[in-house]
């Protein structure tokens, strides 16, 4: 039964051409009301007419509505009676409210209330009644009965054509909500890809910081290495221990990044990311690899949010990096960490020779600049602020300032 509707509904001219054959069939039944002569011709002609109209009314309902109106007021014009046919006029009513543009629905509503004056003109009816003596005669209706008659006459009209209007708010409505489900299926679409996208973004920073800094750790070790390599091997050793465990540890976190693309779950379900606890370790392997670095901390220490944690390890640990990488011989750095009550500020300095304006906006001839955009991507997702730039006196420095929640 839902197929046949289904198919139906994908072909309603078959539906329209049942119904017109029924109006057909009823139309061309011997009745009262044929007329003679060539009366009888134009009632056979508007019973075939109006029927072949009903096929083609929703896919011409503008042509249809207007052709129906025209043959019906040609039908009050030759005095032709109205017939089990006229029924179909009731349809086209429905049909130029449901289906037609507004100039049509409003012809369908002008003709529907013009039906019934027109038809009791047509039609001139006589009241019969009865006076004292027993007797009848006829009179005319007055004013209020021809009134009243005209409007229960073109009530069915008004009544077509209001159901016709609730189809058509009724379809919009519809409509509408498939054009939503379909919008909000095209946004949900969007923001996957969205998703997606970011997520491979943040993976690409964090394999950027991983690389940079553990990579860098492991070839200053091994110059070391080999500059000692002759004179003290148990300094070379312990230099090529560090360069292992460092590989290590970048492969630890190479594979964990990685492995967040081969899952199909994206959500928070990583090992647990670097924080501010872990910076001590993180200086500690910076001191070894031969970078002195001093690190403070003030205010209130308290469980920061997890993304406000990474950020801060991020920024510390590539600050440092390019600190090695751009600070020269024997520079001397600081890491700061303040916590206050609505904002933790990040301070990274150093005294060496700092970054050209060619380093600071493509990364020189080592980098493509990737450091510092990551450090303001991840600093903006926090909502906080960033001032890199040369330090009075020589060096550069980093300040990040991440907003935080007041603490009770």
């Amino acid at each position: 039964m839902h197929r046949l509707n289904a198919w139906l509904r994908r072909h309603p001219v078959v539906v329209d051409a049942a119904w017109a054959a029924m109006v057909l069939f009823v139309g061309l039944l011997p009745n009262d009301s044929f007329s003679d002569g060539w009366r009888f011709d134009a009632q056979i002609l508007i019973a075939v007419l109006l029927p072949a109209l009903m096929v083609f009314r929703r896919r011409f309902p503008d042509i249809t509505v207007a052709a129906a109106t025209g043959l019906g007021l040609g039908q009050v014009a030759a005095d032709v009676l109205p017939a089990a046919s006229s029924l179909a006029y009731l349809v086209f009513a429905y049909t130029g409210a449901a289906f037609g543009q507004k100039w049509t629905s409003r012809l369908a509503l002008v003709a529907g209330l013009a039906a019934g004056p027109l038809v009791f003109w047509q039609l001139h009816p006589l009241k019969t009644v009865a006076n004292g003596a027993g007797d009848y005669h006829t009179r005319p209706y007055s004013f209020g009965e021809a009134a009243l008659i005209t409007l229960l006459m073109s009530t069915p009209f008004i009544l077509c054509w209001a159901w016709g209007r609730l189809t058509r708010v009724r379809r919009a409505y519809l409509t509408e909500l498939e054009d939503r489900a379909a919008r909000l299926e095209r946004e949900r679409d969007a923001q996957s890809k969205v998703a997606v996208a970011a997520e491979r973004a943040r993976i690409a920073r964090e394999l950027h910081d991983v690389v940079a800094h553990n990579v860098s750790v492991m070839i200053v070790q091994a110059d070391g290495a080999a500059y000692v390599l002759d004179n003290s091997p148990q300094q070379a050793k312990e230099a090529l221990g560090t360069i292992a465990s460092t590989g290590r540890q970048a492969l630890v976190e190479m594979r964990r990044l990685l492995g967040v693309l081969r899952t199909a779950d994206t959500a928070e379900e990583y090992v647990p990311q670097p924080g501010v606890e872990e910076l001590p370790e993180l200086l500690e392997q910076v001191r070894t690899a031969g970078l002195q670095v001093d690190y403070a901390t003030s205010g209130h220490p308290r469980e920061l949010p997890r993304g406000v944690e990474l950020t801060v390890y991020r920024i510390v640990q590539e600050a440092l990096t390019n600190v090695r990488k751009h600070g020269g011989p024997d520079v001397h750095a600081r890491v700061a960490v303040d916590f206050g009550e609505r904002e933790l500020a990040v301070l990274v300095e150093d005294d060496g020779r700092g970054s050209t304006d060619e380093q600071l906006a493509v990364g020189g001839t080592d980098g493509l600049g990737h450091g510092l955009i990551g450090m303001r991507e991840r600093v903006g997702m926090v909502s906080g602020s960033l001032d890199v730039g040369p330090r009075p006196g020589g060096g550069f420095r980093i300040r990040a300032i991440l907003p935080l929640k007041a603490a009770h």
